[in-house]
C-alpha cells in the first residue's frame, strides 16, 4: 500500500508544465476549458514555470514582413474546439482587425501578428504560469517502492521552490544549432539573434555578411540583410545549387494531418524513414517560393544594374570561422573544386536549424526509469507519455522531442491543437488523483495565483 502524504506536505498539483511557449499556452488553454465545463469529471489543478521574464517564442526572427508557413486556422485551439474563445479569429475580433483580416483574403498572418496573437492568448491564462522561473530538477518521491509523486525544483531571483506534481509535461522547445567548432559570438550569430543583435550595428557601415544555410530562415536572413544594409554585400553559402522550394501541395500537407500521427506512429521503422525522406521538402531545408522568386529578382536587377552586392556560394560549405577584433574571416570551400575561398565580413549569420532539448535532461534519476528503443531514443506512447517502469505511476508528456514517434508535426503548431487535447484526455482516462492522495483532500482549480511558491489549489 502506498502511503498518504503528510499533512505538512506542500499542495500537490496535478499538472506541473516546465516551459510556456506555444504548446504549453495551448495546453493551458486546453486544461481551463476543461476546467469550466467539468461536468462529472474532476477538474485538474495544473501550474507552468517558464525561465523568461515574459512570453516570447523566436523573437530574434520577427522580421517585420516575415509570414507564417501554417494556416492561421492551425493556432492554439481551433482543431481541437473551434468555437473556442482563444482562437485567431477571436484575437483578431478583439483588435478590430477581423473584417481587415478577412479582406485580405489571406491565410498566412504575419509571424508579428502570430506572435501577438500568443502573447494574447498567453495574457489570458497567466494565472498558470509563473515566469522567470527555472525548473532545474526533478526529483521521484518513492513509497513503498512507487513513485506516484514528483517534486519539482525551481529557481527564481528569490531562490530555490519546491513543487510537488502527479504528472509532467516538458514542453521546453528547441534550441539553437550550430556546427561543431563554431562560438558564437559579437560577430559570429545564429538566426535566432538576428534582430537582438542587429541593433548594435546601428551607427556603423558594414561592408560584408555572410549567412549559411538554405532554409526559410536563412533566406529571410538574405533578404533582410540586403535590404536594410543598402551598401553592404550580403554571401549566401550554401551546399546546394539553389534554394529548394517547400511543398506545401495540398497532398503533401496530408503529412501533417492529425490522422498521420496515428499512421507515423503505427508504421514499422522502415517506413518511418521513408516517410521522413519522402516529406522532409515540406519543412526541412526549404524555402517558400515567393521569398525565392524576389531574392532571384535582386539578383538579376543588380546584374543588370552593374552593382552586385547579392552573391551566392552555392555547392559550398564554410569550414572555418574567425572572429577577430574587426570582423570574422570566414573560409568557404567548394565541394566541386575544393577551392578555399577567404571572405572578411563583419558578422556571419549561422541559418543553420534547430535541436530538441534533450527531453530527460531535466528529470536526473528518474531518467532510469524511462524506456528506450533499440537505438537508444526515449520511447514515447501514443498519447505522448513517455514509456516507464511500472513502479513509475507518475505520468511525463512531451511536446516536442518526439519525432522518432509522431513523425513530422513534433516541433509545428500543425497539430499542437490536437496534441494538447490528447494529452488532457490521456491525463483524464488514466486518473488524476494517485491513491496516496486520497487520505488529502485537495480542491480543484485551474491553477494557482500565487507567483512565491505557496499555491492555491
Amino acid at each position: 500500500m502506498s502511503q498518504a502524504l503528510p499533512d505538512d506536505a506542500p499542495p500537490v498539483h496535478d499538472l506541473i508544465g516546465i516551459g510556456f511557449g506555444p504548446s504549453n499556452v495551448a495546453m493551458a488553454i486546453a486544461l481551463g476549458e476543461h476546467n469550466t465545463r467539468v461536468g462529472g469529471r474532476e477538474p485538474v489543478t495544473a501550474h507552468f514555470f517558464e525561465r523568461q521574464p515574459g512570453f516570447g517564442w523566436h523573437r530574434g526572427m520577427l522580421i517585420e514582413d516575415a509570414t507564417m508557413q501554417v494556416s492561421f486556422l492551425k493556432d492554439l485551439v481551433t482543431l481541437r474546439n473551434p468555437a473556442s474563445e482563444f482562437s485567431f479569429l477571436c484575437y483578431l475580433r478583439s483588435k478590430g482587425r477581423l473584417i481587415d483580416f478577412i479582406n485580405h483574403k489571406n491565410l498566412f498572418p504575419l509571424r508579428v501578428e502570430f506572435h501577438d496573437y500568443f502573447e494574447w492568448a498567453a495574457a489570458k491564462v497567466d494565472d498558470m504560469v509563473s515566469y522567470g522561473r527555472e525548473v532545474v530538477a526533478v526529483t521521484p518521491l518513492v513509497h513503498d517502492g512507487v513513485v506516484e509523486h514528483l517534486d519539482v525544483t525551481v529557481r527564481s531571483e528569490e531562490g530555490l521552490e519546491v513543487h510537488r506534481a502527479r504528472n509532467l509535461v516538458i514542453g521546453t522547445g528547441l534550441r539553437p544549432f550550430v556546427p561543431e567548432g563554431v562560438e558564437r559570438g559579437d560577430r559570429i550569430w545564429h538566426n535566432s539573434d538576428l534582430l537582438r543583435k542587429i541593433d548594435a550595428l546601428e551607427g556603423t557601415s558594414p561592408s560584408r555578411f555572410v549567412v549559411v544555410g538554405a532554409g526559410q530562415s536563412a533566406a529571410e536572413n538574405v533578404a533582410h540583410l540586403h535590404r536594410c544594409f543598402p551598401r553592404a554585400e550580403v554571401c549566401a553559402v550554401f551546399s546546394r545549387y539553389g534554394y529548394s522550394p517547400a511543398d506545401d501541395s495540398a497532398f503533401a500537407n496530408r503529412i501533417f494531418d492529425p490522422d498521420a500521427v496515428d499512421d507515423y506512429f503505427a508504421a514499422p521503422e522502415s517506413v518511418k524513414k521513408q516517410l521522413m525522406a519522402y516529406h522532409g521538402n515540406t519543412n526541412y531545408s526549404v524555402v517558400d517560393i515567393d521569398l525565392i522568386d524576389d531574392l532571384y529578382r535582386r539578383v538579376y536587377q543588380e546584374k543588370v544594374l552593374g552593382t552586385e552586392r547579392l552573391r551566392f556560394l552555392n555547392v559550398s560549405r564554410v569550414t572555418g570561422v574567425e572572429e577577430r577584433p574587426d570582423g570574422v574571416r570566414t573560409t568557404v570551400k567548394s565541394l566541386v573544386t575544393g577551392e578555399e575561398t577567404h571572405l572578411d565580413a563583419d558578422v556571419v549569420v549561422f541559418a543553420t536549424g534547430y535541436r530538441p532539448a534533450d527531453p530527460l535532461g531535466l528529470l536526473g534519476e528518474i531518467a532510469d526509469r524511462c524506456l528506450r528503443d533499440e537505438e537508444g531514443r526515449v520511447r514515447v506512447e501514443r498519447d505522448y507519455r513517455i514509456a516507464t517502469e511500472p513502479d513509475l505511476r507518475c505520468g511525463i508528456y512531451l511536446q516536442g522531442g518526439t519525432e522518432h514517434t509522431h513523425g513530422i508535426t513534433t516541433s509545428l503548431l500543425s497539430n499542437t491543437a490536437i496534441r494538447v487535447g490528447e494529452i488532457l484526455d490521456s491525463l483524464l482516462d488514466r486518473g488524476v488523483k494517485s491513491a496516496s492522495d486520497e487520505a488529502r483532500p485537495v480542491a480543484g482549480g485551474a491553477g494557482p495565483a500565487a507567483r512565491q511558491g505557496v499555491f492555491r489549489n
